[in-house]
């Protein structure tokens, strides 16, 4: 894996190893969600909910993101965030958290303007995440999650709904958009 483009550009991450620990985003997946808000990330808070490796909101962070929020409930997988962010430079704009995702976004105060979602496959709490995100977004925020293409997601969620939805293979990213008009 590496930072695709930015002030990291071309640095090499870390990832935890063994298929069965981490799933990192393709690189394929990643240019597709950055090539969707190439133009609405500089300045941005992100929000990186299932961390893994960071790489999602390092690659925002490159990009001029003003600051980013890591969450993973797993040690070692905080470790690879934290080891990343020192590699590429980017550990003073960001914020890592060990713990879940439900007790971060719980007691979380603050508003996010990209949100990425990528929990384990078969852990089945995408959705649960997803509704609880939608709370911490700010007003025309936009909230992206990785999933198995035969995954049911729901068209809206909150004042959030279904942008678009971008395939690769058995992988698909389902863009979900927030429009205070909704509300």
């Amino acid at each position: 894996m590496r930072v695709i483009t930015g002030v990291a550009k071309g640095r090499r991450l870390i990832t935890l190893e063994g298929a069965d620990v981490v799933r990192p985003t393709s690189e394929k997946v990643k240019e597709a969600i950055f090539s969707a808000i190439q133009f609405d990330i500089e300045g941005r808070r992100v929000l990186d909910l299932f961390g893994g490796s960071g790489q999602l909101g390092i690659e925002a962070l490159s990009r001029g993101a003003q600051s980013a929020v890591f969450v993973d409930a797993s040690r070692d997988a905080v470790k690879v965030i934290k080891q990343n962010l020192a590699s590429t430079g980017l550990n003073s704009v960001a914020e890592v958290f060990n713990c879940d995702y439900s007790s971060f976004l719980a007691r979380c105060t603050k508003s996010f303007d990209i949100i990425f979602l990528d929990p384990p496959y078969k852990s089945g709490v995408l959705v649960d995440a997803l509704e609880k995100s939608v709370k911490v977004l700010s007003d025309f925020g936009t909230v992206f999650c990785e999933h198995p293409i035969n995954s049911d997601l729901p068209e809206n969620v909150g004042a959030c709904s279904v942008k678009k939805t971008y395939k690769f293979g058995s992988i698909a990213v389902t863009m979900y958009k927030k429009d205070i008009n909704n509300e």
